[in-house]
């Protein structure tokens, strides 16, 4: 098993903020930490961990494997659209076009399940049957497949604040995105999450629903954006268990952050107030998932690095070339 052991806090220890302050603004977000060159972005990625739209603490590596998975993952749909990667200079940075962030975020689902406000299940559990602008019928069951793989987007919310459940038409019809333009959304995240689940179905894992976010370049060109495909963004599920423990009424094995998620619920948080901490056991547990979803999707047995020397991250400043 691979042994992960917790990476140091900060990955900008050591790096002189008049430095930054000479390049760009440095923004510190949930889970990850920027450099803003205008017309480039240095993403540095963190350990720390947000559920509930909530930093909950850290999971070893976490900021590593989720950069380096994306990177693969651009990489793995760049027939189907461009993404703002220039370049990934280190397990723990990648340099990215700054591209005009559309105010939605885009969730495909396939199954009815989750735990979060937004989720298909807790929606569908708490009675309602128009969701996203869709109509559920009655007596459908928790992790249950859908005819069809369907679209629930969201706003884009600030931090701090929780995403807001929104309908295609309200999109289009509120100007958030106009229609041209949101058809090529829909059709080009589709396109997404039916590679997304070929490649997961030959690891042996099931793509359950993922969150794809997407911007416009300099010339108005869509473009993939943020991370993809990753244990934080998408559900995994281990294929080989899934139709035995659903059968036996029990929860699929995840191989993604719904394992935090799970274990917050249990304890009767859902988002409301100070989350309480997260526990180290949990946080070891996350970075093993995490680390398996990485080598069974990639084939490729993960490397634990250090954050990146902060000459690293100024050689990333310094090269805004493509």
């Amino acid at each position: 098993m691979l042994e992960l052991t917790p990476a140091q806090e900060s990955p900008f220890e050591g790096l002189d903020a008049r430095a930054l302050a000479d390049v760009g603004p440095l923004r510190r977000g949930k889970v990850r930490d920027v450099i803003d060159l205008g017309d480039r972005l240095v993403m540095v990625s963190t350990d720390r961990v947000s559920a509930f739209d909530r930093v909950l603490g850290t999971v070893p590596f976490r900021g590593q494997i989720l950069n380096e998975l994306s990177a693969w993952w651009f990489e793995e749909v760049s027939d189907i659209v461009a993404s703002h990667v220039v370049a990934v200079p280190d397990p723990n940075v990648t340099v990215a076009r700054a591209c005009r962030t559309l105010p939605v975020e885009v969730v495909v689902r396939d199954r009815l399940t989750g735990t979060t406000s937004t989720s298909l299940w807790t929606q569908y559990d708490a009675g309602h049957r128009r969701i996203y602008g869709m109509t559920f019928p009655d007596g459908m069951r928790k992790n249950q497949q859908l005819r069809r793989p369907i679209i629930t987007p969201t706003t884009k919310a600030a931090d701090g604040e929780h995403d807001t459940p929104i309908t295609e038409a309200e999109i289009v019809a509120d100007g958030l995105v106009d229609g041209g333009r949101w058809e090529e959304v829909r059709t080009v995240a589709l396109d997404l999450f039916e590679r997304g689940r070929a490649i997961a179905a030959a690891a042996g894992l099931v793509l359950v629903d993922t969150k794809y976010e997407f911007g416009l370049d300099a010339d108005g060109r869509l473009t993939l954006i943020d991370e993809v495909h990753t244990p934080d963004s998408s559900r995994y599920w281990r294929a080989l268990s899934l139709q035995e423990r659903l059968a036996a009424g029990l929860e699929p094995e995840n191989l993604d952050k719904e394992v935090i998620r799970l274990d917050y619920v249990a304890r009767g948080y859902r988002g409301d107030g100070e989350p309480p901490s997260l526990d180290s056991a949990l946080a070891s547990r996350a970075a093993q998932i995490y680390a398996e979803a990485f080598e069974l999707l990639t084939k490729t047995p993960l490397s634990p690095a250090a954050y990146p020397a902060a000459p690293r991250i100024e050689a990333a400043i310094r090269d805004r070339t493509d």
